[in-house]
C-alpha cells in the first residue's frame, strides 16, 4: 500500500487535492491544532494508485507518495 502524507504546516487547505485525486483519498478535515483552516487528511490510502496528481499539483508541495 501507498505511503500517501501531507505536511499540515505546509498544507492551506485549499482542497485541490481532494478535486484532483480519481479515487477520492483525501478529505478536508478540521483538526484541533490547526484551527486556522481545514487541512487534507489522507483518509483512504489504501485506494492510491500512484498516479501523483496530488503531488503535483499542490500548490505548497505538502503532499507525498511513497511506496
Amino acid at each position: 500500500m501507498p505511503d500517501v502524507k501531507v505536511d499540515w504546516k505546509k498544507c492551506n487547505g485549499d482542497g485541490v487535492c481532494v478535486d484532483i485525486c480519481p479515487v477520492e483519498v483525501f478529505e478536508l478535515q478540521d483538526l484541533p491544532e490547526y484551527p486556522d483552516s481545514q487541512k487534507s487528511v489522507p483518509v483512504r490510502k489504501e485506494e492510491c494508485i500512484q498516479c501523483m496528481a496530488c503531488v503535483t499539483s499542490c500548490p505548497t508541495e505538502a503532499i507525498t507518495v511513497e511506496e
